[in-house]
């Protein structure tokens, strides 16, 4: 059986947390915010959740918003995680989660796609993107719950 991209439903909460906990630097994810965060997402029409499957096995997901702006005219699309579990890479599923994704903000008239990485840059640019910004950042939270 092939590589299937699909929307993530609620029994792929567990595949993505395990992949999520794995993908994070700067949090520990907890399950019970990851669950809470989960839901809302799924729920949200501006959010897009994405999985990948190879033999039934949830392998990958890319997490992605749409919303308003201003110095684009309209509406943009925005990437926020893309992961793939360490023995599935090179396999082309970060690509096949990212055209999908595009392929969607194309159809809702988004006028861009755009993310920010500091680990995968040499993959994006092989997607046609291009660096356009330096990403700042501001944490709230207890310190415990920040690595």
């Amino acid at each position: 059986m092939g590589t299937v991209i699909r929307e993530a439903t609620a029994q792929d909460m567990d595949s993505v947390f395990a992949m999520a906990k794995d993908l994070a630097t700067s949090f520990n994810v907890e399950y019970e915010a990851f669950c809470v965060s989960f839901h809302e997402v799924l729920n949200t029409s501006d959010a897009c959740l994405l999985v990948a499957e190879k033999n039934k096995v949830v392998v990958a997901y890319l997490l992605g918003f749409e919303h308003a702006a201003f110095y684009a005219n309209g509406r943009v699309s925005w990437v926020e995680e893309v992961y793939v579990n360490p023995h599935c890479r090179k396999e082309g599923l970060g690509r096949l989660l990212m055209d999908v994704f595009e392929k969607g903000a194309q159809q809702r008239s988004s006028r861009l796609v755009a993310l920010s990485t500091r680990r995968a840059g040499d993959f994006y640019e092989s997607l046609g993107y291009e660096a356009s910004a330096t990403y700042y950042k501001k944490t709230f939270g207890k310190e415990s719950e920040i690595t």
